[in-house]
């Protein structure tokens, strides 16, 4: 019941905003507060690092609850990660630059905050585009090597919503928060990995 409990859960905050966006057609300022098109652009973008930061937590968790099965809805939390930061690219071209493409490419050069968050979901999209089985056949290990990106690509959305802030600075630093906890245990299971293949080369050798 993992994957249908993750799809009904992820999928939530989308049904929220279509249910807001319809509101807010009837009723102006009803649902969306007085920018609409502002609000959305940051529920999208605020989803989209929350469900991230999840799908990297998911080998954690795995690890430190001893739940295998968690992995098995990890492609699916990223996936949907990816779909949250699209959707947000999306409406910033669509409501904030009409599809302008010079406007696009003045934006992106010009504020770095854009730049920041377009290299992220370039990133993401190299990983939602290669996350099949038959990918990661063909790559075999630079699958691996390939998909260490989340960890820039997430690093890249918390600095591009910092710079976004202008106050009220707690939610984005709950964000880098989590993503440090998320470096600092893979760093201590990578060091712990190191330190187990260290024990039993020496108890290979001792032996010999």
């Amino acid at each position: 019941m993992l994957k249908p409990a993750a799809w009904v859960l992820l999928s939530l905050p989308l049904a929220w905003l279509a249910l807001a966006v319809l509101q807010e057609t009837q009723v102006p300022g009803s649902a969306l507060g007085a920018d609409p098109g502002e609000a959305v652009l940051l529920f999208l973008g605020q989803w989209g690092i929350r469900v991230l930061l999840a799908a990297l937590s998911i080998s954690t968790l795995r690890r430190r609850l001893g739940y295998p099965p968690l992995l098995r809805i990890r492609r699916l939390v990223g996936l949907f990660a990816f779909a949250y930061l699209a959707l947000h690219f999306l409406f910033y071209l669509w409501f904030f630059t009409e599809f302008d493409w010079r406007l696009v490419v003045e934006e992106l050069a010009e504020r770095p905050y854009i730049t920041v968050g377009f290299a992220a979901l370039l990133m993401l999209l190299a990983l939602a585009v290669t996350s099949t089985n038959g990918w990661q056949r063909r790559l075999r290990r630079r699958w691996r090597q390939l998909h260490r990106l989340m960890y820039p690509a997430c690093a890249l959305g918390v600095i591009h919503f910092w710079w976004l802030t202008k106050d009220g600075y707690g939610e984005v630093a709950l964000y880098a928060a989590w993503l440090a906890l998320l470096f600092a245990d893979r760093l201590l299971d990578a060091r712990a990995k190191r330190k187990q293949r260290s024990a039993v080369d020496t108890s290979v050798l001792s032996r010999k």
